[in-house]
């Protein structure tokens, strides 16, 4: 299949729910006031119950290697990103602290389900690679509600320990525990059905959020301020990262799925949902915005490239 194809039909839907986002803003549909409410319910109620649903009883979560090595292989990859922004902020020009975290996690947090999951599917038919993709991303999904909340929050965190004790952090432990005691097969069938109706809404929630955000801090993006930190944020997001990924793939003693997600996962621009992020925790939104923005339109160019060579770069 071509792989220009493939990413296209990935990436349409996300932007296209982003967009309708975007427009029932722009008909008062969804209010500013509704936000928090509804950033509430997300972050509290649909994420624990999507990260439920995808890791418990999970086949992929019996390799003693995929169980060790995906997460930790998805946190540090965040990290890294993290901190490569984070030394990379001179590149911004004259910034406030605010601004510089918010492009650091912003450009660090890549996109790991939206776009991920849809190409996975297309490009390894089977459950084994998107098994390994959910237990990858329970490592970024601590490195994100962990790394990601202190940043956003412009360090607070750091001196409220309670701000790291979310929702979906509590639900990853939790899921993980009940696997490691086999007590998921002990939960009854009408409360897992209940938590995957909830689990799916997550997804298309977020990006409706994320849509009613984007109009509303639309007029920033063109400012032409912010060009030094899209520039910035494809460069190391699209450019220097992706070397980094790759170069792991290839020499980590990693199974084969793992591989290809780590091929996937080198390709993706900055997620979508730090904008949202840096809204509840304190961040600044124009920033993430722009990282979001920058980054999403380029990799439409990149990423079938990045996948292409990244399959024969890892490939024994």
């Amino acid at each position: 299949m071509n792989e220009s194809l493939t990413v296209l039909g990935a990436v349409l839907p996300v932007f296209g729910i982003i967009g309708i986002g975007l427009v029932i803003r722009k008909l008062n549909w969804l209010t500013e006031e509704a936000d928090q409410s509804l950033l509430r319910v997300n972050i509290n109620l649909l994420f624990p119950c999507l990260v439920l649903d995808s890791t418990l009883g999970n086949p992929a979560l019996s390799g003693l290697s995929n169980l060790v090595l995906a997460p930790v292989v998805g946190f540090g990859t965040v990290a890294a990103g993290i901190l490569l922004a984070l030394a990379a902020r001179p590149l911004l020009g004259k910034c406030d602290t605010r601004t510089g975290r918010t492009f650091a996690a912003t450009v660090g947090i890549y996109n790991y389900a939206y776009i991920p999951l849809p190409l996975a599917l297309l490009l390894f038919p089977g459950s084994e690679t998107v098994g390994v993709l959910f237990v990858h991303n329970v490592g970024v999904e601590i490195a994100m509600w962990t790394l990601g909340v202190y940043l956003f929050s412009a360090g607070t965190a750091g001196r409220d320990w309670r701000k790291f004790i979310n929702a979906p952090l509590v639900a990853i432990v939790a899921a993980l525990v009940l696997n490691a005691l086999d007590a998921d097969s002990r939960i009854p069938r009408p409360v897992m059905t209940g938590i995957h109706w909830l689990g799916q809404c997550a997804i298309p929630m977020a990006l409706i959020l994320i849509g009613a955000v984007v109009a509303d801090y639309l007029g920033d993006f063109r400012t032409s301020a912010g060009w030094r930190s899209m520039g910035a944020a494809v460069l190391l997001r699209l450019c220097v990262l992706p070397i980094i990924f790759l170069v792991l793939a290839k020499y980590l003693p990693a199974s084969t799925e793992l591989k290809r997600v780590m091929v996937l996962q080198a390709a993706m621009p900055s997620a979508v949902f730090p904008i949202v992020m840096s809204r509840h925790y304190g961040g600044d939104p124009p920033t993430a915005l722009r990282v979001v923005i920058a980054t999403s339109l380029v990799s439409l160019v990149t990423m079938p490239l990045w996948i292409r060579f990244g399959m024969a770069y890892v490939r024994p």
